[in-house]
């Protein structure tokens, strides 16, 4: 799979998913656009995707939580630019705390939950479907969970978010479907080796799990041309086949 000249923004870009998916696609030949909060984190996965031979990215810090509608603009316009398209977005990024009963959830923190794992990723996708609205094939990847998407006990603000992120993909693939230019897919990674998992899952032995490089295949292949008519799928990267 070649992703070469393909302009893929990716937010969580710093953290254990999204760091794994640049880099997976940077090999590919992909031009990222890295989203994160986290100055630091930014450029530990800048220097990995020029280390491994990939075109060089862009940072961009951005606080998807605190950042106005405004500034969500502002983003948009200045990819716009500097590209003039956008091919691939990716949302990654995730807010999750711990296993928490409702009846003591704190409002801060549902609020910010849902801030980060639907809000942005709503205000995102709308600023950025006039550039993909340029690009011949455009791809959007949500990403939900194999536990909290079930409505798990405790899974508070992070599972109700993921719930909705899976209603609001599809109502997003159904109402881009009839323009055919823009497929919008949610990935389920599945239990793999991540920080994220190891947050939800303390005690967990996780040298039985998969490591998160084992989804570099379904990550270049959602935003390869191979899946050009795939969408409004929940697809699970642990079940998943490659036709």
């Amino acid at each position: 799979m070649s992703l070469t000249d393909q302009v893929i923004l990716i937010t969580g870009a710093g953290g254990g998913l999204g760091g794994t998916a640049a880099l997976a696609l940077a090999k590919r030949g992909a031009k990222l656009i890295l989203l994160d909060k986290s100055i630091p984190k930014l450029e530990k996965i800048y220097d990995a995707i020029v280390n491994c031979g990939g075109t060089e990215p862009v940072m961009y810090p951005f606080d998807l939580a605190g950042a106005s509608e405004a500034q969500y603009q502002e983003m948009a316009d200045a990819i716009g630019q500097h590209y003039g398209s956008l091919q691939g977005l990716l949302h990654s990024a995730v807010e999750f705390s711990a296993y928490t009963p409702l009846a003591i959830h704190k409002t801060q923190d549902w609020g910010h939950a849902l801030n980060v794992n639907l809000n942005a990723p709503f205000l995102l996708s709308r600023v950025l479907l006039p550039l993909m609205q340029k690009s011949p094939h455009a791809s959007i990847v949500f990403t939900s969970d194999s536990a909290a998407r079930q409505a798990q006990a405790y899974s508070g603000a992070y599972g109700v978010s993921k719930i909705a992120l899976e209603g609001f993909a599809k109502i997003l693939a159904e109402e881009l479907e009839a323009g055919q230019k823009i497929r919008v897919n949610t990935l389920v990674p599945g239990p793999v080796d991540s920080p994220l998992r190891k947050k939800a899952y303390p005690a967990e032995d996780k040298s039985k799990l998969p490591p998160m490089s084992s989804l570099d295949p379904i990550y270049c292949y959602l935003f390869d041309t191979a899946s050009i008519g795939i969408t409004g799928q929940i697809i699970d990267a642990q079940t998943f086949t490659f036709e």
